[in-house]
């Protein structure tokens, strides 16, 4: 059975369907994924992979070969023709002829079981920009944008110098525009599930971000009292 993601905006943030039958596979990479800011659906056999890539049009499918129902060759085969969806083999299958067949059925890249969790994500983002550019880096919140490729920020259209851990809050409140995120799941996603600090560290760069946004009002980035912040798209 396929997985909700957690509720992110549909409108900018990326979709990635993956399909596999090994549910600890399937697990690492929609947990790491999610953590990036995808939303992300999973499929555990090649006949639910096709009835998802209808229903929720990812932008990158990752994709097993060896898998009951349907097999990922055949998945990738019949969606060749769909010009906003990528597909990248993900299989332990690592002979320069299963590569050569896997890129001739229609695959955007092939990458060989066990990975690394960073190359799988870097080669997802290439596949995105060659077939989806709307689904690229470029986030934008009312006059406020960041260009996650260059890591630029701009507010009406000028330039703002941000710190690494202020960059990665303010991309993490852009990528869920209007929702409300808790203190602790910001702590968890900018500073890591293993940081030893406080919420405070939450209040002192919201704070570093208010005043290089220019946002003294608190009309861009807004405090929820007893639960957390959010962006106002």
């Amino acid at each position: 059975m396929a997985e909700t993601a957690p509720e992110v905006s549909p409108s900018r943030s990326p979709r990635v369907l993956v399909v596999d039958d090994e549910r600890s596979i399937v697990d690492f990479i929609r947990l790491g994924l999610q953590y990036e800011g995808f939303q992300v659906q999973t499929a555990p056999d090649g006949q639910a992979a096709l009835r998802m890539i209808s229903e929720f049009k990812p932008h990158v499918v990752v994709l097993d070969v060896m898998m009951p129902k349907l097999d990922g060759l055949a998945v990738a085969e019949a969606i060749r023709g769909n010009k906003d969806t990528g597909v990248i083999i993900l299989s332990a299958k690592d002979e320069v002829a299963d590569r050569i067949k896997g890129l001739e059925v229609g695959a955007d890249d092939y990458l060989v079981k066990p990975f690394d969790f960073g190359e799988l994500l870097a080669r997802i983002r290439a596949v995105m920009r060659r077939r989806n550019p709307s689904a690229g880096p470029l986030l934008q919140v009312q006059d406020l944008t960041m260009d996650e490729t260059t890591r630029e920020v701009r507010r009406d259209g000028r330039a703002i110098e941000l710190s690494a851990r202020e960059f990665d809050l303010l991309r993490l409140l852009m990528m869920h525009p209007n929702q409300v995120l808790a203190r602790d799941r910001i702590l968890d996603q900018v500073w890591g599930y293993n940081f030893f600090g406080d919420a405070n560290n939450v209040e002192v760069y919201i704070r570093y971000l208010r005043q290089k946004l220019g946002d003294e009002p608190h009309k861009l980035i807004q405090t929820v009292r007893g639960v957390g912040y959010r962006i106002k798209a």
